[in-house]
């Protein structure tokens, strides 16, 4: 008998296994995705520089999913407005993904140039360079805390006899479906007016 084949191990499927064990379980190991790929823990690490590389990984694979062309959008506001919209759908796809990658430093190439996209596009509709990193951070916060919004149960408020509370009965009638997405609307909606009215300030 020849000796069992050995299993094809490369960073695409080590990339989709661990996206797979945190869309499972919130978290992965490089020992848990040697197994599922039937593969020894050593052989992981010979195409991966570590957890943290496999991280970086899944930032790529996750944000491969935004619509870069949206940067491309003119006037800035419109561009802003469907990249983030764009963004949020990426990530909601993959909620459980999200508190990983927003405490882990942003090392991804790709990544990065997307932000440099967004930083110039930003930079050029005239906001000041100290207004521009603010702006991103703000909006990430809204697009990513909506994208977990996204796969929260739609009733989130489960209300009981112990604590009467009408006033949030009515409100929670009064919403209906799609609570999550009109969420989202009223931000940025906000954040969208908060930038052009630092742009409108500095134009007066």
């Amino acid at each position: 008998m020849g000796r069992p084949r050995t299993p094809l191990l490369d960073r695409e499927r080590i990339t989709a296994t661990a996206l797979q064990l945190i869309d499972e379980s919130g978290d992965f190991s490089v020992p848990q995705i040697a197994r599922r790929l039937g593969a020894q823990t050593g052989s992981v690490y010979h195409h991966v520089d570590g957890r943290e590389g496999i991280v970086e990984l899944l930032r790529e694979r996750v944000a491969s999913a935004i619509d870069t062309a949206t940067l491309d959008l003119r006037p800035w506001d419109a561009a802003v407005e469907a990249w983030a919209r764009s963004y949020r759908a990426a990530f909601a796809a993959h909620p459980r993904a999200i508190p990983m990658l927003m405490t882990s430093p942003v090392r991804a190439p790709r990544v990065l140039e997307q932000y440099e996209r967004a930083v110039d596009l930003l930079l050029a509709a005239g906001f000041a360079p100290a207004e521009v990193m603010p702006l991103l951070v703000a909006l990430e916060n809204l697009v990513l805390g909506s994208a977990l919004d996204l796969a929260a149960p739609e009733a989130m408020w489960e209300l009981t006899d112990r604590a009467p509370t009408p006033r949030l009965a009515e409100v929670l009638a009064a919403v209906g479906e799609g609570r999550a997405d009109r969420a989202f609307d009223v931000g940025l909606t906000a954040f969208m007016n908060h930038a052009r009215a630092v742009l409108d300030g500095r134009e007066h």
